[in-house]
């Protein structure tokens, strides 16, 4: 399907009600994603011991916020986010300097801002700002123009900024997050295959280079990885404990609030990055596959949006967000695994956490904002014009 033949320099006028737009609303998107949350936050409740306290309390109220956030941003134009995206890229990645300047140390890393009331995580943010960016520049390009090195240059410029900067905080995970998502972008809007592998063989090659420039303890995650068995109760003991829990729920698991390695504090970061090895224990492969059932029609709901929007950017936007959410699930389970290094990467809806909850539930609504003006054309400079 050529996407790129159908976009104009100008734009039809599309004016929708609010009752219009409350009826293009996807309720039942709306409905996986809670769903997911409701699922989280019961193994919230089992982590804290049976208690609302200190987590499952938390992460409603946060959830609450969050679907707020997501409902507004649902109702807005589409063609506002289009006509900003360069500028809200600009004070994510004013946000990320600012981590680098005075931002807040905690486990070991340099990630957060202190904001007196919140504690914001700017590379969090950058996700969607970068596919904001993208969508932005490729839209209303030509596939000749796409296919051309010196026109990749600034989208290639939009990705290694943040990144460089992320990895110096450091975060492998949110940068390898922000480099797949870039990736799959420049994929769907026509790059060719051999760059592809060129750049797979560049950061081959690079290997030792990167290698020299990691910290000590990314250095660890990764022969950790390669053997875990190597110190089991030392380096190795996370992702050890991980696989321990992952296989002792068998078929149906042991029974809500009845996993003795997350009761017992075996399984660390059970409310984190490892909550989904403790629903593994609770509920068993059924509950296990259940979740990836949530999640997989999440993504194919995500997918499909994309596909009836009128406009390439509202593709790019819905697809772009929608591999975002994907790569969370995919890098955390499989690190959680032992299929991938441990990388801090935590488990979308379900694992505790503020500005990740905020910033997957804004996603969402620019994906509800994408199927709500489906059927709106978006040209080139973001105006609108009746035909």
């Amino acid at each position: 399907m050529n996407f790129f033949k159908d976009r104009n320099c100008y734009l039809r006028n599309y004016n929708l009600t609010f009752m219009d737009r409350i009826r293009l609303f996807s309720w039942p998107y709306l409905a996986l994603i809670c769903s997911v949350v409701f699922i989280g936050i019961a193994l919230l409740y089992s982590a804290g011991g049976g208690s609302w306290y200190p987590w499952a309390s938390k992460q409603f109220i946060r959830f609450l916020a969050a679907l707020c956030v997501l409902l507004v941003v649902s109702m807005t134009n589409l063609r506002l986010w289009m006509k900003y995206a360069y500028w809200i890229y600009a004070v994510a990645l004013l946000l990320l300097v600012g981590v680098e300047l005075i931002g807040t140390v905690g486990m070991g890393a340099q990630r957060w801002l202190d904001l007196g009331f919140f504690q914001l995580q700017p590379s969090e943010v950058m996700k969607i700002a970068l596919v904001l960016a993208l969508a932005k520049y490729f839209h209303g390009a030509s596939l000749e123009e796409v296919r051309s090195i010196r026109f990749m240059v600034p989208p290639l410029l939009l990705m290694a900024l943040p990144v460089a900067l992320i990895l110096k905080q450091p975060d492998l995970g949110t940068a390898l997050m922000l480099v797949f998502v870039s990736f799959g972008i420049f994929f769907i809007v026509g790059v060719q295959i051999w760059k592809f592998i060129v750049l797979m063989i560049g950061g081959l090659i690079s290997i030792p280079v990167f290698w020299m420039f990691m910290h000590d303890y990314q250095k660890k995650r990764v022969l950790t990885f390669l053997n875990p068995e190597d110190d089991p109760l030392g380096t190795g003991y996370h992702i050890m404990q991980s696989k321990i829990t992952l296989g002792s729920g068998g078929i149906f698991g042991k029974g809500f609030m009845q996993g003795t390695q997350s009761r017992l504090n075996f399984l660390p970061e059970k409310q984190t990055d490892f909550i989904f090895t403790m629903m593994s224990e609770e509920f068993g492969l059924v509950g296990s596959l259940f979740l990836l059932g949530l999640f997989t029609f999440i993504l194919g709901y995500g997918i499909f949006i994309g596909m009836r929007s009128n406009s390439f950017f509202g593709k790019l936007l819905a697809w772009g967000l929608t591999i975002n959410f994907a790569m969370y699930v995919f890098i955390n389970m499989g690190m959680v695994m032992g299929l991938m290094p441990v990388v801090g990467v935590p488990l979308p809806l379900v694992s505790y956490g503020g500005t990740a909850m905020l910033t997957l539930f804004f996603g969402f609504g620019l994906v509800e904002c994408v199927n709500i003006n489906r059927e709106m054309v978006i040209g080139r400079r973001g105006s609108i014009d009746d035909e």
